[in-house]
């Protein structure tokens, strides 16, 4: 259970290698250790994120989890809560692409389609099969201030991640009356390995300052945070500017 201040005892990271869900789990783990599930494809990667999590005091379970394969997310979800209840859940991965060859490759559009909404939609509605019942926890659902207003430079994506955060809205509300809650987190540009060779956007942040902010919303129970701040009131006006307009601002 989470406790009076928020902090949970159990943390399913789905999308175990991300730079910000490992930055979250850190981040509640400084205030006490926790049982982890580390979900995600078995690689070098997730071997080295479980060994770290595991140096800082943490019981870590790795379970093997691919986004691609929607069918085998129920099970997933299942062996994940097969230990008990679980407090947190991190839904973390995705995918950003080549934003040219996205709108131009059908293969590289329906995968970015796939991964980024049809797998998150799929996981949460699994998810919320085992909230209702468990009739407690909170989900941190990572999307992107890309999806709050869809630009022509990376449209494929941010189309995908405006599905995203209305989903997860969506749901939020849906598992309001069960006991459980959804966080919604947007960032913008984030210094990770998905954004590494990349021009740095305004108001850049790190994993640690995402993971920071989305736990501190997480603990007092929002629905929705962007990260950092400053973008709420950026994309508020981004919103409102005429299309003619904003088809000619340099984003």
């Amino acid at each position: 259970m989470i406790d009076a201040v928020g902090n949970p005892q159990s943390l399913l990271l789905l999308g175990g290698t991300s730079d910000i869900a490992l930055a979250i789990a850190e981040q509640y783990a400084s205030r006490r250790p926790l049982r982890i599930v580390l979900a995600a494809r078995p690689t070098d990667r997730r071997t080295a994120a479980a060994k770290r999590l595991s140096e800082a005091g943490n019981d870590v379970v790795e379970l093997d989890f691919d986004a691609n394969d929607t069918d085998s997310h129920p099970d997933v979800i299942a062996r994940a809560f097969a230990d008990g209840d679980i407090d947190v859940t991190v839904v973390a991965f995705g995918l950003l692409g080549d934003a040219e060859r996205a709108w131009q490759d059908h293969a590289t559009a329906v995968q970015l389609a796939h991964v980024n909404y049809t797998a998150a939609v799929s996981v949460g509605v699994a998810l919320a099969e085992k909230l209702t019942k468990q009739g407690h926890g909170r989900i941190i659902a990572l999307s992107s201030v890309a999806g709050e207003r869809v630009r022509r430079s990376n449209f494929v994506y941010g189309s995908t991640k405006a599905g995203f955060d209305g989903f997860y809205l969506g749901l939020g509300e849906a598992l309001r009356p069960y006991g459980a809650r959804v966080t919604v987190v947007r960032p913008g540009f984030v210094r990770t390995k998905m954004t590494e060779g990349m021009d740095e956007a305004p108001l850049a942040v790190t994993a640690e300052q995402v993971a920071e902010i989305a736990v501190a919303a997480a603990r007092k129970g929002k629905d929705l945070v962007w990260a950092p701040p400053q973008f709420r009131f950026v994309m508020s006006a981004l919103r409102h500017v005429p299309r003619p307009i904003f088809r000619k601002l340099p984003i």
